[in-house]
């Protein structure tokens, strides 16, 4: 279930870029999807191009600060009915980021040895679609619609609250891993799931991703 926390030094990690470059075809993961009618809701196909998504991206509020490192504990996303536990999770034996056990539909991982929510950079949180037994954690995550918020608390008690400025799904044969993981320069989050289209053999063929800047702390 991640780290034990307790006596954990909190301390910046290695530079996302490194990462995103063994991701670039995107991510082999949560392929336990279960035949639903008429399945999760999707967002619109991939179309906004790297500048215009960069033009919409909300402008944080002036003396906004990048927190230090912390682990990630808990994610909240109201509009879609999200208040989850975070585990740490870290890359499977084929080097996509690993997700949380499947049996558990209530549980996000926080990839640990990336950027700490918050921090300037780009986090990036997973979790299931669904499992054998039905919806999961990330079930709605496709309707999220832009300028909506989502929460993540970490263990040192700050609250980073970030704003949903796209969503979109990408096909896993062509994910965009520079794009999704790339640093802004700008405190960041990646919030990913599956999506795209399903089958019982293959699973889901692609990944809704959800981007969003940090706004506000507490």
């Amino acid at each position: 279930m991640g780290l034990d926390h307790s006596g954990f030094e909190w301390r910046r990690r290695s530079p996302w870029g490194a990462l995103a470059l063994v991701m670039l075809t995107g991510l082999a993961m949560m392929r336990n999807g279960v035949d639903i009618q008429p399945g999760p809701p999707q967002p619109a196909p991939a179309s906004v191009s790297e500048s215009d998504r960069a033009g919409r991206a909300p402008t944080p509020p002036r003396g906004l600060r990048p927190l230090a490192y912390a682990p990630a504990s808990r994610i909240r996303i109201e509009s879609i009915d999200v208040d989850a536990p975070i585990m740490d999770v870290g890359l499977d034996q084929e080097g996509w980021i690993d997700a949380p056990p499947a049996q558990d539909p209530n549980m996000a991982g926080w990839y640990q040895n990336g950027i700490s929510p918050g921090q300037r950079g780009t986090s990036v949180i997973v979790g299931h679609v669904d499992n054998e037994a039905g919806p999961a954690v990330f079930y709605g995550l496709g309707s999220l619609k832009k300028g909506g918020h989502v929460e993540v608390t970490r263990f040192d008690g700050r609250v980073a609250v970030f704003e949903v400025y796209g969503i979109e799904v990408f096909a896993k044969e062509d994910f965009p891993g520079v794009r999704v993981y790339g640093d802004t320069g700008h405190p960041e989050l990646r919030v990913i799931t599956c999506g795209g289209g399903y089958s019982k053999a293959n699973g889901y063929d692609g990944n809704v991703v959800v981007f969003a800047r940090m706004v506000a702390t507490r």
